[in-house]
């Protein structure tokens, strides 16, 4: 017979109830202190990581009154909500029905912009390697393949970094997840405070006028045609919940079916339980559509603006828990190496996408923009570059989003061989300096379609 009585944290009833209760409750506390504090809010820190920082302070503090080194996080949950919070997101974000598609004249750019993404990946995976053979070659007691884990980190985020930091414990790197947490939870702080510091020189400068942040609210936002109804017997709500459950439920099935095929296999299967979200998500986007088309269902059952709310609920999700996360003592010995590789990151992640951005898209007058949303994401997340791109084009004006938006399959593509090479470069130290190697070539080859794009794509623009 069942107790329902609580017994402690890790009450098996009562122990998952607490932990998301925590979260959401100083998820929604992170974002009073930044509507209250002006210099938070004019920052774009997220709440999300504000509340996981008072977190943190909170579960510190009780440790520190308790007699009995009491804790009220219970990280093997948090970790586990970050790990399934990243492929919930990616798979809401990719259900969505976008009309970007249909816009002409986004080819070309999108391609570009999704090669300056995987370009990035590359060259953040060179010098982050290169960051810790440096200290390697000093003589410190480093596991070699950490610095693999910068793109991983600053490009997507707590959910990824984390299973391969993890994964790299079990190969002895003794970090078991909190270095990439940390490292990624670094990155959002990069994303908003050099793209405020961005904002504010080029608007010094004349070069950006700051647009007030008034957005009008219109119905087709939130329903649009053929869509089912809202007062249906089942809610609308439940049904895209549903939709997305239905496509994490294909996620597991492939990754299960994946790793029968031994461990290489499995741990890349488990490892990008976000990349198989986003397949399966396309799958059933496809079927849906199709069905639509042949009138075997009336409807459209997916809709936009309730998926875009699934997916930022996720990621909020996801970074608060990221950052609960962090084991601090874990981390004792690699500060170094994270303030290193953090000022690599920070610097050749602006250069390269600053030079890139300036050459592709000053012709076309949004350099700035492609700039933000690009930087913001190859250092947060998608959401920090949106809301960099919000403060400079609030009502979406320019093409700068919709050549965001279209270029994430490209980008998806020209990332997938960093991934792959993940687990081959965690095997050894002569494998990371093979892998080294791949990813330099990968990142000089995509600089160069980048530019023949570009070049292309002005003959073109000249000849109209």
């Amino acid at each position: 017979m069942w107790d329902f009585a609580f017994k402690s944290f890790n009450d098996p009833v009562w122990g998952i109830v607490i932990q998301i209760t925590l979260l959401l409750v100083f998820l929604v506390l992170g974002n009073l202190l930044r509507r209250i504090i002006p210099a938070l809010r004019k920052t774009f820190i997220p709440a999300a990581l504000i509340g996981g920082v008072l977190l943190i302070l909170f579960n510190w503090l009780i440790k520190t009154i308790s007699p009995s080194d009491f804790k009220i996080i219970n990280a093997g949950i948090m970790k586990i909500v970050t790990y399934h919070a990243l492929a919930i997101g990616f798979i809401a974000m990719t259900l969505k029905v976008s009309n970007n598609q249909k816009k002409s004249g986004l080819g070309t750019l999108s391609i570009q912009n999704g090669f300056i993404t995987g370009a990035t990946y590359m060259i953040q995976a060179v010098f982050g390697i290169l960051t810790v053979l440096v200290f390697l070659w000093c003589g410190k007691s480093i596991f070699y393949a950490l610095g693999i884990e910068l793109p991983l980190a600053f490009g997507q985020g707590p959910g990824n970094a984390m299973t391969w930091d993890m994964n790299f414990g079990k190969l002895g790197s003794g970090t078991d997840g909190s270095f990439g947490l940390t490292l990624a939870s670094i990155g959002f702080i990069v994303a908003s405070v050099v793209g405020v510091i961005y904002l504010n020189f080029h608007r010094s400068t004349g070069a950006l006028t700051k647009e007030e942040m008034i957005r009008e609210r219109r119905l087709e936002e939130f329903i649009e045609e053929h869509e089912i109804e809202d007062n249906d017997s089942v809610d609308k709500f439940s049904i895209q919940i549903g939709i997305v459950a239905v496509c994490y439920a294909i996620t597991f099935g492939i990754m299960y079916g994946l790793a029968q095929f031994g461990d290489f296999v499995s741990n890349i299967a488990w490892g990008f339980n976000f990349i198989f979200g986003v397949i399966s998500a396309t799958l059933v986007k496809v079927i849906l559509t199709q069905l639509q088309k042949k009138k075997v269902i009336k409807y459209r059952y997916i809709n936009n603006y309730q998926m875009d709310r699934i997916s930022g609920f996720s990621f909020d999700l996801m970074i608060i828990a990221g950052v609960a996360a962090i084991d601090f003592k874990v981390l004792e010995g690699f500060i170094g190496v994270i303030i290193a590789l953090t000022i690599v990151g920070t610097l050749v992640t602006y250069g390269y996408v600053r030079l890139m951005t300036r050459h592709c898209y000053k012709n076309k007058e949004i350099e700035h923009e492609m700039f933000l949303v690009n930087f913001g994401t190859l250092t947060g997340t998608a959401s920090n570059g949106m809301i960099l791109l919000r403060e400079v084009d609030t009502q979406y004006k320019t093409p700068a989003s919709d050549i965001f938006i279209v270029s994430q399959f490209p980008a998806m593509i020209a990332v997938a061989p960093l991934l792959l090479l993940l687990d081959f470069a965690s095997k050894s130290l002569t494998n990371i300096y093979i892998a080294l190697g791949v990813c330099a070539l990968l990142a000089i080859v995509y600089t160069g379609i980048i530019l023949f794009l570009s070049k292309k794509f002005k003959e073109r623009e000249a000849k109209k």
